[in-house]
């Protein structure tokens, strides 16, 4: 069985300014356009029997300029819906709850049409993706490609190594990386992490 290959997105202007963004739909800077033509050759030159991609520009782009072909757009990719942190930084939101932290706060609800997720219901979310992926991976038997964002990416890995959606705060991940998740003696595992 192939192994599942986790793209981050390349660079945007809020990534680079860390304002946090789901839903806003942003074109990747002139650096994360170079970012994502460099995943290319990090994804190897073992066959890919399935390539899924969040339907967020920033995504689809990189994908492409990346090189991967026949992709299968799929909602439960897009990033962390951030409710009322849309386009805030870090900094900002803890001016008024110091101490916030998203892994384990969540986030103040927004609009209507994008309320928020907890961190239980993006951990759903990302469950609901690894199965797919898994279905992927069993049925070609090759590598699988996930495109997506850096907080679901996050919470997605961490789901994979059984431990809660929480446990995503543990691994950093940069614009434009590959990273790989497979498996040693039958037991999920991080082949490689953060890989530029």
């Amino acid at each position: 069985m192939g192994d599942l290959l986790l793209v981050r997105h390349g660079e945007t202007e809020w990534s680079r300014s860390g304002q946090h963004t789901s839903w806003t739909d942003l074109p990747l800077t002139d650096r994360g356009r170079e970012q994502a033509r460099a995943v290319a050759p990090l994804l190897g030159r073992e066959p890919v029997g399935a390539v899924f991609v969040s339907p967020m520009r920033r995504a689809r782009e990189t994908a492409e300029l990346a090189g991967l072909h026949e992709v299968r757009v799929d909602a439960d990719l897009g990033e962390w819906d951030y409710g009322g942190y849309e386009g805030i930084t870090t900094a900002d939101i803890q001016r008024d709850r110091p101490g916030w932290f998203l892994f384990t706060d969540g986030v103040v609800p927004g609009p209507a049409e994008h309320p928020g997720e907890s961190p239980e219901q993006i951990g759903a979310r990302a469950d609901r993706m690894l199965a797919k992926a898994r279905a992927a991976l069993e049925s070609t038997g090759e590598d699988v490609v996930l495109v997506a964002h850096g907080h679901f990416l996050r919470v997605l890995t961490a789901r994979w190594l059984g431990l809660p959606a929480s446990g995503g705060a543990l691994f950093r991940l940069g614009t434009g990386t590959v990273s790989r998740l497979g498996t040693e003696h039958e037991r999920p595992v991080i082949a490689s992490w953060n890989v530029a």
